[in-house]
């Protein structure tokens, strides 16, 4: 790799063998507990989970990771056991994810579901699909999914809590949100630069006027 000035003194990690002496290989159980199809409690993860981060590349290795969320049930639809659909509702447009996923395939997932540290990982090859019966299976309050990505399995595995109990995140002791960094208001004045006031950007964006758009 290229290093730049300030980065000449990094010790740096440049193959698998040099990555595995400092990690360490997995156990057994670790290595081995991919599997190429859903279990009945993976269906009761996916059943329970109202958000998933999903994450793309497109052909040539630009990377996206984007945020999917639903009410529990109405997020994720299994077609059957190795075929799963994520629903797709109104949002910025930008489809950053959907646009790789025309390029290149390959996408992962992983499953929250709110307080638990294990997560549900799924990686497969994915496709759009702007209509299809299943979506009547997909309804929020009376809207279906504008698309639906369409995901093959190819691995699926939990994933342990480690990182979770690192950071805290399900704590609500150490929930402040507005502490180290101004609201979302003044971020967006300040880097989305779109001529409104901080007043027009704080109602814009306070929950019971911004929710009306989620379907």
């Amino acid at each position: 790799m290229t290093l730049t000035e300030p980065a000449r003194t990094w010790t740096t990690i440049d193959t698998v063998d040099e990555l595995v002496d400092v990690v360490g290989l997995p156990g057994e159980r670790a290595a081995t507990k991919g599997r190429a199809s859903l279990l009945p409690v993976d269906r009761e993860w996916l059943a329970a989970t109202p958000f998933c981060v999903l994450a793309t590349a497109e052909a040539d290795g630009r990377c996206d990771a984007s945020p999917k969320g639903d009410p529990p049930g109405q997020l994720v639809h299994v077609l059957d056991d190795t075929t799963i659909a994520i629903a797709e509702r109104p949002g910025n447009r930008r489809v950053d994810g959907y646009r790789n996923v025309l390029s290149n395939p390959h996408v992962g997932l992983n499953f929250l579901i709110p307080g638990r540290g294990d997560t549900l990982r799924i990686n497969g090859r994915a496709h759009l699909v702007r209509e299809a019966p299943f979506f009547d299976e997909m309804l929020v309050k009376g809207s279906r999914p504008i698309l639906a990505l369409v995901v093959d399995i190819e691995e699926v595995f939990f994933h342990c809590a480690k990182a979770f109990l690192r950071s805290g995140i399900w704590k609500p002791e150490t929930w402040d949100p507005e502490a180290r960094v101004p609201r979302r208001a003044v971020i967006a004045q300040e880097v989305e630069p779109a001529g409104m006031t901080i007043d027009q950007l704080d109602d814009y964006y306070d929950e019971k006027n911004y929710s009306r758009g989620l379907y």
